[in-house]
């Protein structure tokens, strides 16, 4: 079974994911923000070694990013493979979008320690840039997680991870992914 198989079917919303071809989204542009990352890619990594410890120490790897919509819009999955330095992995990304706030949610799921969601951020566009927030932890303390999406084009687009320790008065930038569509 796959991963984006198994991931569907352990998820509590694995029977809505495998209906998705039944159902439609309504015409709204919120509910179809993330139609431009439908496909697949090649993604350059970039990563801080050590986060939030004044680390300027960045490694460099590549991976692939298969994307797929679901729930004719609302939703899309995507099976990623990264390979780290120190070993590979995949994960799975899932959005979804909440027609009753205008938001997506965004879940990562690491296959490294599968049986945990990571807590979704959440977000809109606006201006072209995707601008995503949580409250999460990151060794026992607090923090908050901004995922932004940006410089998005037919072929390309960025997507990076900050975190802050502060509540939101300073970030630091420790995950940009780089991403080209391909052929």
């Amino acid at each position: 079974m796959s991963l984006l198989a198994a991931a569907s079917a352990a998820l509590p919303i694995g029977k809505l994911l495998a209906q998705s071809a039944d159902l439609v989204a309504p015409a709204t542009g919120a509910a179809r923000d993330f139609d431009f990352f439908i496909g697949s890619w090649t993604v350059k990594h970039r990563r801080l070694k050590k986060r939030l410890a004044n680390n300027h120490d960045w490694e460099e790897f590549d991976g692939s990013c298969h994307v797929r919509s679901l729930l004719g819009g609302l939703a899309n999955i995507d099976d990623s493979a990264v390979n780290l330095p120190g070993g590979a992995y995949r994960g799975i990304g899932l959005r979804a979008f909440d027609a009753k706030t205008g938001s997506w949610a965004d879940w990562w799921l690491d296959g490294r320690n599968p049986h945990k969601i990571d807590v979704p951020i959440i977000g809109t566009f606006a201006g072209g840039v995707g601008t995503f927030l949580s409250d999460d932890t990151f060794e026992n303390e607090p923090i908050k997680v901004r995922g932004l999406w940006s410089k998005i084009a037919p072929k390309s687009l960025q997507w990076e991870q900050a975190f802050s320790p502060d509540g939101g008065k300073t970030w630091e930038t420790n995950w940009v992914m780089r991403y080209a569509r391909a052929a």
